[in-house]
């Protein structure tokens, strides 16, 4: 079973969305002096979860 273009881009885009959404999360949560930065972060993640979204099917 073999993975091509399109699969790695949805794998990679579904992690950095977990990623994003866990180092928002963290710095909500239990960091609540550096939320701000977390958030910035986290925003960043889901930026380039998008674009290798946005990449499916076009290379």
């Amino acid at each position: 079973m073999g993975m091509n273009k399109n699969t790695i881009f949805a794998w990679a885009s579904f992690a950095l969305f977990l990623i994003g959404a866990a180092i928002i999360l963290l710095g909500v949560l239990k960091y609540r002096d550096y939320a701000i930065g977390f958030s910035v972060v986290g925003i960043g993640f889901f930026a380039i979860s998008w674009a290798f979204n946005a990449l499916k099917g076009r290379i």
